[in-house]
């Protein structure tokens, strides 16, 4: 981690300064990060492809305002934030999938497939403000302070969020019930 900050640092000050080579190289490296972590917060492919490229255009055209080309990750990830935020506001989409349909298309199920749609699942049921606070710190492994920073809050109010999701969470995928413990014979 410490050779990519360091080469992230490298990169983003040299394209601070106009080489669009190490501008390149740095999208490459962050593009699918940052499209994963608009799927999520979107939960349409389309969308996150086009919040990603909006994401990079305005992070190239603003790279005058990093300050410290060190913090290239998370000022990213800030910008694309912002940018989910306001599609977010935006009126819906008309023409979405219902659960049924979306549901036959994905054909049949396997284990780790059921595995990874019921964690999908359950962070739908959470908050945004959770689910995005549990998904920059659990998926992309940023610090409090970092995700603070990138959410513009306190970091007290980032860990309560990640510990309250991350319980909901918890409950949401523990099986519960009878059958969820082994019998016991009499």
């Amino acid at each position: 981690m410490i050779f990519r900050e360091a080469d992230d640092r490298e990169l983003a000050g040299r394209a601070r300064k106009g080489d669009l080579d190490a501008f390149n190289v740095l999208v490459s490296r962050w593009e699918a990060r940052i499209y994963n972590y608009l799927l999520r917060i979107t939960g349409h492919a389309e969308d996150a492809l086009d919040l990603c490229q909006d994401t990079f255009i305005k992070a190239y055209q603003n790279l005058a305002r990093l300050e410290d080309p060190a913090r290239f990750g998370p000022w990213l990830y800030r910008i694309a934030h912002n940018e989910a935020m306001s599609h977010l506001r935006r009126p819906q989409r008309e023409t979405e999938l219902d659960e049924a349909t979306a549901a036959a298309l994905r054909g049949p199920s396997l284990a780790p497939v059921e595995a990874s749609l019921a964690v999908e699942a359950a962070l739908a049921r959470l908050s945004r403000e959770q689910r995005e606070a549990v998904m920059l710190k659990i998926y992309e492994g940023f610090k409090f302070e970092e995700i603070a920073a990138i959410l513009n809050c306190p970091a007290s109010t980032i860990k309560s969020r990640v510990y309250t999701g991350l319980e909901l969470l918890k409950e949401a995928l523990t099986p519960a019930g009878p059958s969820a413990r082994p019998q016991e014979e009499p």
